[in-house]
C-alpha cells in the first residue's frame, strides 16, 4: 500500500550495516524501481575512503538499474553503522554523497530500523545484526541507546554471541564447562585437529564481520539441544531489552503508556530461542512494551524515511 496521494519522484535508501549495505529505489508510489546489494559498510574494518566509494558505486548500480538520472531522486538517505560516534567525523559522514545526489542526508542505520519495522510510528526499534543498538521516536522526542561497537558493547548482537559462543566452546574443550553440540559445531566448522587451533583460526582473521558469522553455530548448537548454547540466546534477548529499556527511559515515556516494540537482524532469525528472553525482560522492566513483528525491513525502512524527509508518508506497495 502507498500513499492515497500521487507523488511523483523516487526516494533512495541505503541501509548500511556491518555485514552488508542496501542500497533500494522506491518511486512516489512506493513501488520497487531497483534494488542493490553491497558488502559491509562499517568504516572502522574498511576505512573511510573506501565507504565512499562503495556508497558511490552503489548509488550509480541502483540508478543504472532503474534507468534514472541522479537528478531523479527526489530524497535519499543513508543510515550507516558508527554514524555520531566519533562528532569530528559528522562533516566527513556528510560529504560522502556530495556531488553524487542532489538532496541526501546521511545518519546512523537505527533508523532504518525503525522507520521500517514500526512503519515510521512511535516506538522503540531494536537491532541485533553484527552490532546492537536501539532507537526509538515518541511525540516528537528522540532517543538511542547502545551502540557502543564491539570491544566493550553491542551486547545481544551477533558479534557478542559469537564472542561469547567462543568462550564456551574453550570452557568446553578444557574442562570448565560441560561439553555440548557446540564443542563439535566448531570443531567441524573450522576443520581443527586439535582444540587450541581455534586461538590461530580466530586471531588470523578476526574482522568483526567475519567473526560475527559465527553466531550462526551457537544457535545451530542450540537447535541441537545445547542448553548452554540456548542460554547464550536467552541471555542475548535479555541484552537488548535492557537497551529497549534504555531509550524508554530517555524518552520519559508516561508510565502507564503502550509502547511498541519491534526489531530487525540477523540475531532474530534464531526466532523464539531469543524473542523469549526479549518478551519476558521487556516483560518485567518495561510491563508496558507491546513487542510486536517488524512491519518492513531495515532497507525499505531506508527509503521510507528518505521520503519522510520530503513530506511524505511512503508505504511499500505490496
Amino acid at each position: 500500500m502507498s500513499s492515497s496521494t500521487s507523488h511523483p519522484g523516487a526516494f533512495l535508501g541505503i541501509d548500511g550495516g556491518g555485514t552488508k549495505t542496501s542500497f533500494v529505489l522506491l518511486d512516489g508510489e512506493g513501488r520497487l524501481l531497483a534494488r542493490h546489494v553491497g558488502p559491509t559498510s562499517y568504516y572502522l574494518e574498511i576505512g573511510f575512503e573506501a565507504l565512499r566509494d562503495l556508497l558511490r558505486d552503489g548509488v550509480d548500480e541502483t540508478l543504472r538499474q532503474a534507468g534514472l538520472a541522479s537528478t531523479r531522486v527526489t530524497s535519499a538517505f543513508a543510515g550507516l553503522p558508527a554514524h555520531g560516534e566519533d562528532s569530528s567525523l559528522l562533516e566527513a559522514f556528510d560529504a560522502l554523497l556530495a556531488g553524487v545526489l542532489p538532496h541526501v542526508r546521511i545518519g546512523n542505520d537505527m533508523i532504518c530500523s525503525w522507520a521500517g519495522s514500526l512503519g515510521g510510528d512511535d516506538g522503540i526499534s531494536l537491532v541485533a545484526g553484527t552490532g546492537s543498538i536501539a532507537y526509538g521516536e515518541w511525540q516528537g522526542r528522540a532517543a538511542r541507546c547502545g551502540g557502543w561497537g564491539e570491544v566493550f558493547g553491542d551486547e545481544g548482537s551477533a558479534y557478542w554471541l559469537a564472542r561469547e559462543g567462543l568462550a564456551l566452546f574453550s570452557r568446553m574443550a578444557d574442562g570448565r564447562a560441560a561439553p555440548g553440540p557446540l564443542l563439535g559445531r566448531v570443531r567441524a566448522h573450522l576443520g581443527l585437529a586439535h582444540d587450541l587451533d581455534l586461538c590461530a583460526a580466530i586471531n588470523g582473521d578476526a574482522a568483526r564481520s567475519r567473526l560475527a558469522q559465527f553466531a550462526r553455530l551457537v544457535s545451530a548448537a542450540a537447535a541441537d539441544g545445547d542448553a548452554q548454547a540456548a542460554g547464550l540466546l536467552t541471555r542475548a534477548g535479555e541484552e537488548l531489552a535492557a537497551i529497549a529499556g534504555g531509550v524508554a527511559r530517555q524518552l520519559a515515556l508516561p508510565a502507564d503508556a503502550v509502547i511498541p516494540v519491534s526489531y530487525t537482524g540477523g540475531v532474530f532469525e534464531a526466532g523464539a530461542a531469543v524473542t523469549e528472553g526479549l518478551q519476558g525482560a521487556l516483560a518485567r522492566d518495561l510491563p508496558g512494551a507491546a513487542l510486536r513483528a517488524p512491519r518492513f525491513g531495515p532497507e525499505l525502512g531506508a527509503a521510507m524515511y528518505a521520503a519522510r524527509l520530503a513530506g511524505l508518508r511512503l508505504r511499500p506497495a505490496e
